[in-house]
């Protein structure tokens, strides 16, 4: 059996997660209180009928109850359970938009408190399952259906034993990645968008490959970054890492990023089972 633990900011989708694991075949319990998580383990780890659950705790907790989460996963993982905590978040603009947009209530919000008050006093509140999470999505700017993706490469597919790597582009120029571990700055390579033939294509495309490929100082930040990553998986895995993003920036997340990403991808699917890669400035 294998227990996620899904929690995250009001509006951030863990509703549309929940909903989407189950029709994966998930065991799953909305808003359960975080002191009968082990009575719940206790109870699935007894029969053999359920192989996967997903439960999702959340600010309609007590807050003595929120405080409970680190100690009780690490009970259970002590007790040899395999227990990963998924958190989602999106910007603060992103939600108050969401809220807007739905008319939902925000279940902080009160007479007295606002809803950006509530937003806010929510994120301290869930801070510490927050710092737990051993994987974090940013959903400010995801469609449905890309929330939907990334959750079926990262949680469902994901191998039983090993490490769920994601490279991730994107451009600075539209800000930083939250929900990467490792960031790296490709901005001071040769740009393809200054030569005209190359500026519509991305770093998908073969010119702009052949393009990059051309510079000595391209294949050193690979080397580099590659060699790295060689040195210090092995390291993440010892210390029960699930999941590990990798986000590497240029301006605009269009080219000299997606060929990196790309090219990485290429080099570590020969030795992760389950790597994977997402450019979040490119629209299909």
């Amino acid at each position: 059996m294998k227990l996620t633990i899904l929690s995250g900011r009001s509006g951030s989708g863990k509703s549309t997660v929940l909903r989407y694991l189950e029709d994966r075949g998930y065991h799953c319990v909305d808003n359960l209180a975080a002191s009968l998580l082990p009575a719940l383990a206790d109870r699935i780890a007894s029969t053999t009928r359920i192989a996967d659950v997903a439960v999702s705790i959340d600010a309609r907790n007590l807050s003595a109850d929120l405080a409970l989460v680190p100690g009780i996963v690490d009970q259970l993982r002590e007790q040899r359970l395999p227990v990963d905590v998924v958190f989602l978040d999106a910007n603060r603009e992103t939600l108050l938009k969401r809220f807007s947009e739905s008319r939902r209530k925000h279940p902080l919000s009160t007479g007295q408190v606002g809803l950006s008050e509530a937003i806010d006093s929510e994120s301290a509140l869930l801070e510490p399952i927050a710092l737990l999470a051993s994987l974090s999505i940013d959903t400010s700017a995801m469609s449905l259906q890309q929330l939907q993706d990334a959750i079926s490469q990262r949680i469902i597919e994901k191998s039983e034993s090993g490490l769920a790597l994601l490279f991730q582009s994107f451009g600075y120029k539209n800000g930083i990645p939250v929900d990467a571990d490792i960031i790296y700055d490709a901005r001071c390579l040769p740009n393809p968008y200054w030569e005209a033939r190359l500026r519509p294509l991305n770093g998908t495309d073969a010119p702009v490959r052949a393009f990059l490929e051309s510079f000595d100082i391209v294949q050193q930040m690979f080397t580099d970054i590659r060699s790295f990553l060689e040195s210090w998986l092995p390291r993440f895995e010892q210390n029960s890492r699930s999941y590990l993003t990798v986000a590497i920036g240029c301006t605009g997340g269009q080219h000299r990023s997606v060929f990196l990403c790309e090219k990485l991808v290429r080099h570590f699917q020969g030795v992760i089972a389950n790597v994977q890669v997402r450019h979040r400035e490119l629209r299909s």
